[in-house]
């Protein structure tokens, strides 16, 4: 009996320990400032930001960059600068960092006008012709996708950001999607279709 409760506490203890703890990522944070904004939210186009951003895909990310430096790009995935950043990271770094982000929240933006009618049609209904999926079946309404699926955030976030991941995705750069679902996907997109999308998501709070 006492060996029992003694492996229910170990199991306790150690998912306690596994939990990301926001103000331990806040201090951890500060080398992230440069790219990512001292609130997350990104001042650069070309990075993302990772405020409001899910917790569980915020982890995956960093553990993804990470194997992708230690298999040299054969697995996960690889970034010249983030895989190096996400090297010296433990899991508990990740889990703490991915707390942290996740707390805080996005800034708003907006849609530019002049893609709001074509981006609503794709973003909603996909193109059946094409067999071009709708981004809402995944990321949802508002584009919030969902944290138990692993479907990340996509509203508010940089268009130069999200254009350059969906070219990614669509020449096969980065392929680290489940089920390869995004590449797929993003295989049927056009460059205009990309241009749009990224646009369009910004505004979908």
């Amino acid at each position: 009996m006492n060996k029992l409760v003694l492996i229910v506490s170990l199991l306790a203890s150690s998912s306690l320990w596994a939990q990301g703890v926001i103000e331990a990522g806040k201090s951890k944070s500060q080398t992230c400032i440069a790219c990512h904004g001292a609130d997350g939210n990104s001042l650069l186009g070309i990075y993302p930001s990772l405020a409001g951003q899910h917790a569980k895909y915020i982890e995956k990310q960093l553990k993804d960059l990470k194997l992708g430096m230690t298999s040299n790009g054969d697995k996960g995935r690889y970034d010249p600068v983030m895989s190096g950043m996400a090297m010296p990271l433990s899991e508990q770094d990740m889990a703490d960092l991915a707390a942290y982000y996740a707390s805080l929240p996005i800034a708003h933006s907006t849609t530019p006008e002049n893609v709001v009618e074509q981006g609503k049609v794709l973003y909603t209904a996909g193109d059946v012709e094409r067999g071009l999926t709708a981004c809402i079946a995944c990321h949802g309404p508002r584009g919030n996708g969902t944290e138990l699926s692993g479907f990340p955030k996509i509203s508010g976030q940089q268009a130069d950001y999200v254009k350059s991941q969906l070219m990614k995705f669509r020449d096969g750069s980065r392929g680290n999607d489940m089920n390869a679902m995004m590449r797929d996907i993003a295989k049927k997109l056009t460059d205009e279709d990309i241009d749009t999308l990224s646009k369009y998501v910004g505004g979908l709070h």
